[in-house]
């Protein structure tokens, strides 16, 4: 059995960049990886869904086009050519992480599935079926999530599609049914109706984005239904009946109303579930919650000493950016002492969606909830310059501030760029700058940031 300062099981956004640190600190690493290296980010996720959803917004800017008085002719979508991109892509950022671990001195790359046979002891399973032990003083879990796939009628046999399989389709579906109106469902959604497909979006609550504030929902709702998406709410698929190779019979109940359509395909995007049942954790003692996340302290440590738990996992927020600052905390605390905790850090996200969601802090419903004595400014982007020379004024800018200390608690931005905009309020929100200065401190002009001022000008003193 071959021992080791460290080991990391998954080669995604977290487990990468912490097993090339580690080795380069002196401790003899290993990192393990079922599939690719670069896990769900670089392979099926940000990346290649990121890069397929530009091509589908410079399908719709050009249809659009004449707006602004530019004639382009019927706009072709050129799939064949959009996935090509796409896996180009891909490829070069799965290189450059495969290099990077490749040229690390003191780091060893393990293909295989890992599963626990002791509290610091793994078996590893090649593809080829060749077994091999290994033990590690440190163990790092950062083996992710995947589609949750919910019980459904029909549903096995109709060739369901996933984020990770819709990703390998040849042709752009005729009819797209989409299970679950939240972000991954959103953006593949708009993108494959911007590509030609018909699509409807089926949501079991009684909105889409039911986290976010209604005001959000209802503005993206509007958004998607002027692209003639059909959105379903207060809505489950009861049964899934497969009529030939390319016809699928979908009966949903909405609102105790029972109705049926046909559809070509269907993608599952109902939420995620962590990937570790096959781990073999009661092997090593480490405990999982209801939904079989791994738990963590504040400092990733599982409630066995040396085996720490970082990204999707371990449950909380699942973004690529929340793993990667896990594996800095871990590092930094392990190796260069300090006392880091995910305790109370930032949570910025951004829905790919056109126009983006951009979020940071608290909703206007979670400070209700919290009974904070606090006030909303809300811009809608028809009354921003920027948004108007640029036509788009689809969306809305909202903030949350607290009102005696003036400090911003939270923003949503459904705008054009609004990921840059709202990065802007939290670089605020870090600082400790107060509304009242962003309001009339000098922005740039014509920015879409310059808008803040008026956002902020809502606010009453």
């Amino acid at each position: 059995m071959k021992h080791y300062d460290a080991i990391i099981i998954g080669a995604g956004q977290a487990g990468v960049p912490l097993a090339k640190k580690l080795a380069l600190a002196g401790k003899k690493t290993a990192i393990i990886e079922k599939r690719m290296i670069g896990g769900t980010c670089i392979n099926d996720g940000c990346t290649p869904t990121k890069a397929m959803i530009t091509s589908a917004r410079m399908a719709h800017q050009a249809r659009k086009s004449g707006d602004l008085g530019i004639e382009t002719g019927t706009v072709k979508v050129d799939f064949k050519k959009i996935m090509k991109r796409k896996d180009q892509i891909v490829a070069q950022f799965r290189k450059g992480a495969e290099d990077g671990l490749e040229s690390t001195k003191g780091l060893t790359i393990l293909m295989g599935t890992a599963k626990f046979t002791g509290e610091k002891e793994l078996l590893i399973t090649g593809k080829d079926g060749k077994e091999e032990k290994v033990s590690g003083e440190l163990i790092f879990i950062n083996t992710g999530a995947e589609t949750a796939i919910p019980a459904i009628e029909g549903l096995p046999e109709s060739h369901y599609l996933t984020s990770t399989t819709i990703l390998e389709l040849t042709a752009i579906p005729e009819h797209l049914v989409v299970i679950g109106g939240n972000y991954i469902g959103l953006e593949f959604g708009q993108m494959f109706s911007r590509f030609g497909s018909q699509v409807t979006i089926i949501e079991k609550s009684d909105r889409i984005l039911a986290k976010e504030d209604q005001d959000v929902s209802e503005s993206l709702t509007e958004i998607l239904e002027k692209e003639k998406i059909s959105i379903l709410t207060s809505a489950k698929i009861k049964k899934v009946k497969v009529n030939g190779k390319s016809s699928l019979e979908v009966e949903v109940e909405t609102k105790g109303k029972k109705s049926k359509f046909k559809a070509t395909h269907i993608l599952v995007a109902a939420g995620r579930t962590p990937q570790t049942r096959h781990l073999g954790l009661d092997a090593c003692g480490v405990k999982t919650g209801e939904k079989g996340h791994i738990l963590v302290n504040d400092k990733l440590e599982t409630n066995v000493k040396g085996i720490y738990a970082l990204g999707d996992v371990k449950g909380g927020p699942a973004f690529t950016h929340i793993a990667y600052n896990d594996y800095t905390i871990v590092y930094r605390n392990l190796i260069e002492g300090t006392d880091y905790s995910i305790k109370d850090r930032p949570v910025p996200y951004c829905m790919f969606t056109d126009p983006q969601l951009g979020r940071i802090g608290l909703s206007e419903t979670e400070a209700q909830e919290k009974k904070l004595d606090y006030q909303v400014a809300v811009l809608p982007m028809s009354s921003v310059a920027r948004g108007i020379e640029t036509n788009e004024t689809q969306g809305l800018m909202k903030a949350i501030v607290d009102t005696k200390s003036k400090k911003i608690l939270g923003a949503a931005i459904l705008a054009s760029e609004g990921g840059e905009i709202v990065s802007v309020l939290q670089m605020a929100m870090e600082g400790g700058i107060t509304y009242d200065r962003i309001r009339y401190c000098v922005f740039a002009h014509p920015t879409y940031s310059e808008s803040l001022n008026n956002l902020f000008m809502k606010m009453e003193d």
